[in-house]
């Protein structure tokens, strides 16, 4: 199986009127984290859990430049990207393995690091 060190993804909110670009090195771990709203940023401001796109790089280099790039796209770009894939805009967390076990796991790490 191989192996990814980073992955940029769009999350969006549930009328798509927001979307948020971001990179990590375990997008099932970062997904829950959102969708849990454990950090009180853009993604919590606006609703923003809902998984639409993302890529898979070898190399968190490489992640970290495309996500510099998709950053300085026109909105109408992320959109075909997104719609090139995902074309009804559906939530992809599933298709990652997220499960209702692994969100409760990610939430309670998060509680228990909260109060050391």
């Amino acid at each position: 199986m191989k192996m990814f060190a980073g992955f940029v993804y769009l999350l969006s909110n549930q009328t798509n009127t927001v979307l948020y670009i971001g990179v990590t090195n375990d997008l099932m771990r970062r997904v829950a984290e959102h969708k849990l709203k454990i950090n009180k940023g853009v993604t919590f401001k606006y609703n923003c859990h809902k998984l639409v796109y993302y890529e898979r790089f070898e190399r968190f280099a490489d992640a970290i430049n495309r996500e510099k790039q998709l950053k300085n796209w026109k909105r109408k770009w992320k959109e075909e990207l997104i719609e090139n894939t995902n074309p009804s805009w559906r939530d992809l967390s599933d298709s990652i393995g997220l499960t209702v076990e692994f969100m409760d796991a990610v939430a309670a790490n998060y509680n228990r690091e909260k109060n050391v």
